[in-house]
């Protein structure tokens, strides 16, 4: 939204905005003067005021192509005259003196419709003018940026194109962050501090996390090598003793009884399936098999192997679990002296305690039924709309400032503030006396517009 840079104090123009600028041009925005001025210079002094106001994102050539000679309007009838109407009237002729109703012919007379005011009708079909005029956005622009970061959905799928025309029926929903930001207060000077200092908390607690995650995963690293070189020394183990194993087959062949044979080609079937298998064997299954051919080269007066010591790896990794300190019961108000104490006070002091210390109990006894009510009606607030410096506007959400002029919800959108949706309905039209299309300009100017884009000079 620019305010101050394009908008200089001689000449004020008026932008789809909130702005305390814009509200201050709105209250000295004038028709621009025509003594002395050609028809083509009115003309295009009221184009360029009114293109500052309704699509001024819009490039000039874009508006150009989407301006429409025929602006859509209505006529309203009256249903009871229609059902007593039976033709007759019409039958006779015009100009027929059958007229009865002419207070009311003379009414329709004397209220015009402003047609030149629907000049700008096709730019309220926009996505982003539409969030602005729902009320999700404090500025077209601002509803623009909303739409190109994705937080704006068309018929439940996410719509990036800030230009998409509504057809009647559409539906469009918008982040609530997002409109509760936009529509929130701004953060004042205490509140950006403590902002500050919750940001400044979340980093160190993330970097002490980060510290303690690194030493934790060094921690399983190092217990994963040392079960890898555990796998390893165990799958060497069993190649050692199946290769000592076919060395007495080889040697001893002759010698062996056929039992003993038996045995050992039992016992290197036995290896070759464990060393099959996709992980290396385990230690019990390796100090059994130890065991077994030790057994086997004591029968046959051979040299005893002594089986490895597994090697024991086991860290205890301490959980740094977060203390959480009750919170400190405030004193209670001084009940020595009830009489010197206001019911303002009480009634400070009791909210207070009740924000404070939530699970406690509140000293009461000073309020009155109408001081109760209200600090009910507070803690409730407190619990619906809580403080929370984390979020970019100010907590707890308030509306922001100069907000009032700008409320306001055309017909011809159906709006949900409860979900941030709305519902395009239909295309704005003009009515006698009024028209749909939001304008701060009198009928001179949309006029002088319209007649600018005619391009009849």
């Amino acid at each position: 939204m620019r305010n101050r840079a394009t908008t200089p104090l001689s000449k004020p123009k008026i932008r789809q905005s909130w702005s305390k600028y814009n509200l201050y041009n709105l209250n000295r925005i004038r028709n621009p003067p025509t003594a002395n001025r050609t028809f083509f210079q009115q003309k295009w002094t009221a184009k360029a005021m009114a293109r500052a106001y309704h699509g001024e994102q819009v490039r000039e050539s874009q508006w150009t192509r989407m301006f429409s000679r025929r602006l859509r309007s209505v006529v309203p009838m009256s249903p009871w005259k229609m059902a007593q109407d039976d033709g007759s009237s019409m039958a006779a002729g015009r100009g027929s003196g059958l007229e009865t109703d002419m207070r009311s012919r003379a009414a329709d007379v004397r209220t015009k419709t402003p047609y030149t005011n629907m000049t700008f009708a096709p730019l309220e079909r926009r996505l982003d003018v539409a969030i602005f005029r729902a009320l999700f956005a404090s500025s077209a622009r601002q509803a623009r940026q909303f739409v190109l970061h994705g937080a704006v959905t068309v018929n439940g799928k996410k719509m990036r194109y800030p230009g998409y025309l509504l057809n009647p029926g559409d539906m469009f929903q918008v982040d609530p962050e997002r409109v509760m930001y936009a529509t929130g207060a701004p953060k004042d000077k205490f509140e950006r501090r403590e902002a500050r200092v919750e940001r400044k908390k979340a980093v160190e607690t993330e970097k002490k996390e980060e510290g303690e995650g690194e030493e934790a995963k060094e921690g399983e690293e190092a217990e994963a090598k040392e079960t890898e070189e555990e796998k390893l020394d165990t799958r060497e183990t069993l190649k050692r003793l199946l290769s000592q194993a076919k060395n007495i087959m080889g040697s001893n062949k002759d010698v062996l009884p056929a039992k003993r044979k038996q045995e050992l080609r039992g016992f290197q079937k036995a290896v070759r399936r464990v060393m099959s298998k996709s992980g290396a064997s385990t230690s019990t299954l390796t100090d059994n098999l130890e065991t077994q051919f030790a057994e086997l080269l004591k029968l046959l007066k051979a040299t005893k192997i002594q089986p490895k010591e597994e090697k024991e790896s086991k860290k205890e990794n301490a959980d740094a679990a977060a203390k959480s300190e009750p919170a400190e019961t405030e004193a209670t108000a001084n009940a020595s002296n009830p009489v010197d104490t206001k019911p303002t006070e009480a009634l400070t002091e009791a909210f207070r305690q009740a924000t404070q210390n939530p699970e406690g109990e509140v000293d009461t006894s000073e309020l009155t039924e109408e001081e109760l009510d209200v600090l009910k009606r507070a803690l409730v607030q407190m619990r619906d709309n809580p403080i929370d410096h984390s979020k970019p506007y100010a907590t707890p959400w308030r509306p922001r400032d100069y907000m009032s002029a700008f409320a306001f919800i055309p017909r011809y959108l159906e709006v949900n503030q409860n979900i941030c949706a709305a519902v395009y309905l239909r295309h704005p039209v003009a009515r006698p006396g009024h028209s749909e299309v939001p304008t701060p300009f009198g009928e001179a100017v949309s006029t002088a517009a319209f007649s600018w884009y005619l391009r009849r000079r």
